[in-house]
């Protein structure tokens, strides 16, 4: 085995690791964000949004991500320039990358996933405590923000750590849609140099070292907010 083509590639390399460090960050925050209303909708919305918060979670839970994803970018993005003046908007650049539609693809099925998790620690949650911020006289977005969401996090810290490193290793679906993330790099590398498993070693120590850096963050991050139970 050879590596020595790393120093004629190494800034592809970099730019790809971007890619996929972006795709996660993006994914992730904004999902997560999504996910809580969906939870909330869930456990104490009315009827409609009850329906609609489920609808949304088992459409993108019961759908594999890389169909969602052609049918933004071949569907939508095959559609949004047949909208008068989009091409002329500032927000062409951005639209007519494939990067934006893999991003919007892995946030709203991401946060399809959180909202269950979430959804299972707010109802985890100890009545008691809830009663006990009512007693106090906390209002209702009072008790959700310093006691019942963030006691719900706790409790799904573990789940929420896997979840994310889910959604990490679904980054390579990425390629397909055009986007030069570290794998399409990769599968540049052997077209170029005919090699077959160095470039492919290289992404796999690249996620191995990126998971072990997620899971030790998440353990900290329990150490420091253990769950009572």
């Amino acid at each position: 085995m050879t590596f020595s083509w790393i120093a004629s590639y190494w800034q592809l390399l970099l730019t790809g690791a971007v890619q996929t460090l972006t795709l996660l960050v993006i994914s992730v925050t904004f999902g997560f964000v999504i996910a809580i209303g969906l939870a909330f909708s869930q456990v104490s919305g009315g009827p409609l949004l009850r329906t609609l918060a489920r609808g949304y979670c088992t459409f993108f839970r019961g759908t594999p991500l890389l169909i969602q994803l052609w049918l933004l970018y071949y569907g939508v993005g095959s559609l949004l320039p047949m909208i008068p003046g989009i091409r002329q908007s500032m927000f062409w650049p951005i639209l007519r990358e494939g990067f934006f539609f893999a991003a919007v693809s892995f946030t709203l099925n991401y946060a399809a996933y959180e909202a269950e998790v979430l959804r299972g620690a707010l109802l985890a949650v100890p009545k008691g405590e809830l009663e006990a911020g009512r007693a106090f006289g906390m209002g209702p977005i009072t008790l959700t923000r310093r006691i019942w969401l963030p006691r719900a996090i706790r409790i799904a810290l573990p789940t929420i750590a896997g979840e994310v490193v889910m959604q990490l290793k679904a980054t390579p679906l990425a390629f397909t849609v055009t986007v030069m993330d570290l794998y399409a790099v990769a599968s540049k590398v052997r077209q170029d140099t005919l090699l077959v498993y160095e470039p492919l070693i290289v992404v796999t120590v690249f996620y191995l070292v990126l998971t072990a850096i997620v899971a030790r963050s998440f353990r900290f991050l329990e150490a420091q907010v253990p769950v009572r139970r």
